[in-house]
């Protein structure tokens, strides 16, 4: 396993523990405080869940938001926020009115949410390294296919022979195999249309997936032609 691989497994690994034990603790916390101000068992058992519950449902939209490469939001901030300051009120609520007695019953619900926002990071991480694979990915196509396709898939070099064409990078020659694999069920390449929407990109990927590999064929089944007349 790659380092970086195994120090995020063992980080995610560890915040999910610190997670688990805090979330035991701060749910007894505020089960028991709802317990005291009258509620019955069964909603006391259901108050912790919608303090929490609106912790994890505003991290998990900033997480969609960072995936999609766009700012998190006033709302998801603000019911974070207002999540995270209710958790910890309700935990100092059933605290002994002394100093340690607070620390001790804020602790697990600052540990949860610090260790929840620790793992929202690690994937949000992850999320802002793929995005930037595939922009990097993109802006390879894009300088690589344009410049091939800009004279009708011919390039031409002083000696008046094609110009060997820039490999794929290891993405675009799996949509390009599929492609093929396509042709050879369908009796024709797909569009650029279906390419891109089967490996998650626009449609202009996939065009220029699909222009590049006629490009590649053509070259090759020209150099075949030539070196088979010598």
């Amino acid at each position: 396993m790659e380092p970086s691989r195994w120090s995020r497994t063992v980080t995610i690994a560890a915040v999910l523990m610190l997670a688990g034990i805090a979330a035991v603790v701060s749910y007894s916390h505020m089960y028991e405080l709802a317990l005291r101000h009258g509620e019955p068992p069964w909603r006391a058992a259901l108050f912790p869940l919608s303090v929490d519950g609106m912790i994890v449902g505003a991290s998990m939209t900033l997480l969609s938001d960072a995936r999609q490469g766009r700012k998190g939001g006033l709302l998801p901030w603000a019911l974070l926020i207002i999540g995270s300051v209710a958790s910890l009120a309700a935990n100092v609520a059933v605290a002994d009115p002394t100093m340690w007695s607070r620390i001790i019953h804020a602790w697990p619900s600052f540990a949860l949410i610090g260790a929840y926002e620790l793992l929202m990071r690690e994937f949000r991480t992850a999320a802002k390294s793929v995005r930037t694979a595939y922009a990097d990915d993109e802006q390879d196509s894009s300088d690589g296919l344009d410049s091939s396709l800009g004279s009708g898939l011919r390039l031409v070099d002083p000696s008046g022979q094609d110009k060997a064409p820039k490999p794929f990078t290891p993405f675009q020659a799996r949509a390009w195999a599929w492609a093929e694999e396509w042709e050879r069920d369908q009796g024709k390449l797909p569009d650029g249309k279906k390419i891109g929407e089967r490996f998650g990109r626009k449609e202009r990927w996939g065009r220029l997936v699909k222009e590049r590999g006629l490009y590649d064929r053509r070259y090759f089944q020209g150099t075949h032609s030539r070196l088979s007349k010598t």
